[in-house]
């Protein structure tokens, strides 16, 4: 088996079918509990009047739950690489447990991820940004560098990405490492 990879909250899908596009060595597992990014990755890659049998690409693999659902159910060190792009940045401080970068997921997420595994972040929200400065700025499981502030070769563009940049608004792109 290839590598294996994780994108949570895959909104449209269009990050996910690019990758799964271009890189079919890989298994990406896609997550998402919105009904409206689910059927929109499905009317990307299920033809009109198919819907009921129509295969997914090989190496896509649907979880429509909460994602941390699944993590707990994954073996250890099993990811190369974890994809979180643009998520819902719950700006408000008494919604930031529901923040996906958060000191209580770190643990998780270092345990399903392999040692020198990838795990992408990228966001346009200036409260999200900083609160993901703050939380890898205070921990050891992950090597941290400073985020890029284009959009990093091999990264496919969202539409929340776009949006952020009619908007104005400056995404920010981080490349985290799981230490060994």
């Amino acid at each position: 088996m290839g590598p294996l990879w994780l994108e949570i909250g895959f909104g449209g899908g269009e990050h996910a079918l690019a990758q799964v596009r271009a890189h079919p060595e890989a298994t990406l597992i896609a997550c998402e509990v919105f009904e409206n990014g689910i059927c929109s990755l499905l009317s990307a890659v299920v033809p009109e009047g198919e819907e009921a049998d129509a295969p997914l690409p090989p190496n896509l693999h649907l979880w429509t739950d909460d994602a941390r659902v699944l993590l707990r159910q994954l073996p250890d060190a099993c990811l190369d690489r974890l994809f979180l792009m643009f998520p819902d940045p719950w700006p408000k401080m008494r919604h930031a447990k529901r923040r996906f970068v958060h000191p209580e997921q770190l643990g998780l997420l270092g345990r399903v991820l392999k040692p020198g595994a990838e795990w992408r972040v990228a966001s346009d929200d200036p409260t999200y940004q900083a609160w993901v400065r703050n939380v890898m700025a205070g921990q050891t499981l992950f090597q941290v560098a400073e985020p890029a502030t284009t959009r990093p070769d091999g990264w496919p563009p969202t539409r929340y990405e776009a949006k952020a940049l009619r908007a104005g608004r400056q995404p920010l792109y981080w490349t985290f490492r799981r230490r060994g």
